[in-house]
């Protein structure tokens, strides 16, 4: 599976998660850049991750992440 393809994904589950139509992440969003991405749904979001792509992360991974691009190469390297 390739990054585009990781992205895809990880924008559908973000789409149905937060119950947003028109949402559209690139590698550079940040939780800043989209309304209701709080702490609370990031944990959703993080454990939908994990249900999807069939992977766990750590906590040191989870908090590391400070865009969807670092999200996906954290994916990425689990896949």
């Amino acid at each position: 599976m390739d990054r585009s393809e990781i992205l895809k994904q990880v924008n559908d589950i973000f789409i149905n998660l937060l119950d947003v139509e028109e949402l559209i992440l690139s590698e550079k969003t940040t939780a800043d850049d989209v309304e209701d991405w709080d702490s609370l749904s990031h944990i959703q979001l993080v454990v939908a991750f994990e249900k999807h792509f069939k992977i766990r992360f750590t906590s040191r991974e989870i908090q590391s992440w400070k865009t969807i691009g670092e999200l996906i190469n954290c994916i990425e390297s689990k896949i």
